[in-house]
């Protein structure tokens, strides 16, 4: 326990380990050489591709949409592509709250928020339907970033830059399509916030789409990539190495899926989210923002939404057509599930066995205490009662550290490669009244030159694996026992089984969704 200790990086957000360095981290939890290596590798490539192009250190606006094309062209994936050729479609928007980077936000709208004056008369309904008709089919949905209200903004090459706190609604069509149908910017309405529609013109409506893209980027990269899986497999992987032994089972269970996490978490302090760091110097929010989003998505983090079960059944959309995310999610955490399961009835018999595991106990507590601050609204168990409770909460930990992680992580450059589809920040305001935009307000408000390519490349180096990569399902060396060998290879099976079904999916699909394919899924959260 002397090698793990916490510390405060932040006040109100989860603790971390204490080291400065990555030196200063325990040798078994470092990475390999071939790790180290080949992260190295691609950040010293990155860092060259700045300095040579000198892209880097020009603090210029993009001057049109064909030089921003040229420059990812040098990164593109297929998906890239893709992105590029539709990211201006209410379509392919709407698909993104689904399949996207955050696929955890959109919720069913049974009723509007008072701060959101949209009625029948507002919006224009596919086939003519009525909102309010709409609204009692199940057929709206709501995605709202009050998270992001009243952050302070960064300044970038000398500008000011913007961050709005947008709400989106969304419409389910009868083809089974998902459209945006109303944007509102801020939160707060007035008749300089006003209510951007499809009906608007062309650029109205773009730009109130890219700035919901822009919020979207800080909100994913901050709350949901950084807070909600990378700092929080820290604790889950502090708490591990603090209090249970090597022969105690949850370690044996657990172990595989903290591969690298410390060494990855301490790099992202130093180089993404310190003073100096590629997020802090080229986002909207800053490094002053990012603190106040993180303690933002601490205080409204909730149990329930890490588990995807009752997330989908909190958020209403268990019935959405095209929710691959949904669909992969749940298959995968049934499989998990059902090995936990199978691994925990094995050592711990009744519940009473449970509540006698002192060891066991001081594992949940200390999650509790030093990951989610003692905040017993969170609904984080403080002790464990049953078995089934210690089921579920290995569970979360496992799918978060892999399959919840590989959804927010994988797809980064994909996304965001096309940077229209996923700025980092914005340098101009929104617009206040109507009419007045076009192609040229689009490029004046999109990042400068320098800030999209350092971006981009960072977007590179966090999307590209290491060749020691390994999937879901792997390396639970620990167990000897036969029986438990038996459920690794049954586990290993279902993985496998469930990669052929979604390879079967996806063959009839324009865009193929892959971030929860089990071969495709880091065991930890190690990049």
């Amino acid at each position: 326990m002397d090698e793990y200790c916490w510390e405060i990086y932040l006040e109100g957000i989860p603790y971390c380990m204490k080291a400065d360095s990555v030196f200063e981290l325990p040798p078994e939890v470092q990475f390999s050489l071939i790790k180290g290596g080949e992260f190295l590798s691609i950040a010293v490539a990155a860092m060259l591709e700045l300095k040579v192009t000198h892209l880097g250190n020009d603090p210029y606006p993009w001057t049109d949409f064909d030089s921003i094309y040229n420059e990812i062209c040098r990164h593109k994936t297929d998906v890239t592509d893709y992105v590029y050729k539709n990211w201006r479609e209410d379509d392919f928007f709407g698909y993104q709250f689904l399949n996207g980077l955050n696929p955890n936000m959109i919720q069913r709208c049974s009723s509007l928020p008072v701060n959101f004056p949209v009625t029948d008369d507002t919006v224009s309904l596919e086939g003519g339907a009525k909102l309010t008709d709409e609204m009692k089919k199940g057929n709206i949905f709501l995605c709202d970033y009050k998270l992001l209200d009243g952050v302070k903004t960064n300044t970038i090459n000398g500008e000011k830059q913007y961050l709005m706190a947008p709400l989106v609604l969304l419409h389910k069509t009868f083809d089974g399509a998902l459209k945006p149908v109303a944007i509102q910017l801020k939160q707060t309405p007035s008749e300089d916030n006003p209510i951007f529609l499809p009906a608007d013109s062309e650029y109205d409506w773009l730009l109130a789409k890219t700035f919901v893209r822009s919020a979207e980027f800080n909100y994913h990269e901050i709350n949901v990539h950084l807070l909600r899986t990378h700092l929080l497999a820290e604790v889950f992987t502090v708490a591990l190495k603090r209090n249970l032994p090597r022969v105690h089972p949850l370690y044996k269970l657990l172990i595989p899926h903290t591969r690298y996490t410390l060494q990855m978490n301490v790099l992202a302090r130093q180089r993404l989210i310190s003073e100096d760091g590629a997020l802090s110097l080229n986002s909207a929010p800053g490094k002053e923002g990012l603190v106040t989003i993180l303690q933002k998505g601490l205080s409204s983090l909730t149990y329930s939404s890490l588990c995807i079960p009752d997330d989908i059944t909190e958020r209403g959309v268990e019935s959405v057509p095209n929710y691959y995310y949904r669909d992969d999610g749940l298959r995968v955490w049934d499989i998990i599930h059902r090995f936990v399961k199978g691994v925990i009835n094995h050592y711990y018999k009744n519940d009473k066995e449970v509540q006698d595991d002192s060891e066991l106990q001081a594992y949940i507590m200390d999650i509790f205490e030093h990951g989610f601050l003692s905040k017993t609204e969170t609904g984080i168990p403080q002790s464990f009662k049953t078995v089934n409770e210690v089921v579920k909460f290995v569970t979360m930990v496992i799918f978060t550290s892999s399959a919840q992680h590989s959804a927010v992580n994988t797809g980064q450059l994909d996304i965001g490669g096309w940077m229209p589809n996923f700025p980092s920040s914005l340098q101009q305001p929104p617009p206040v009244i109507k009419g007045r935009a076009n192609e040229l307000t689009l490029l004046q408000t999109l990042p400068d030159v320098n800030t999209t390519v350092n971006t981009l490349a960072v977007l590179w180096l966090l999307s590209t694996q290491s060749t020691d990569f390994v999937p879901l399902g792997q390396c639970y060396q620990y167990f000897t026992e036969d029986v438990c060998c038996k459920m690794i290879q049954d586990f290993q099976k279902e993985l496998k089984d469930l990669d052929e079904a979604i390879d079967d999916r996806n063959k009839n699909l324009e865009l193929a969704y892959t971030y929860l394919m089990p071969k495709n899924m880091e065991n930890s959260v190690a990049l």
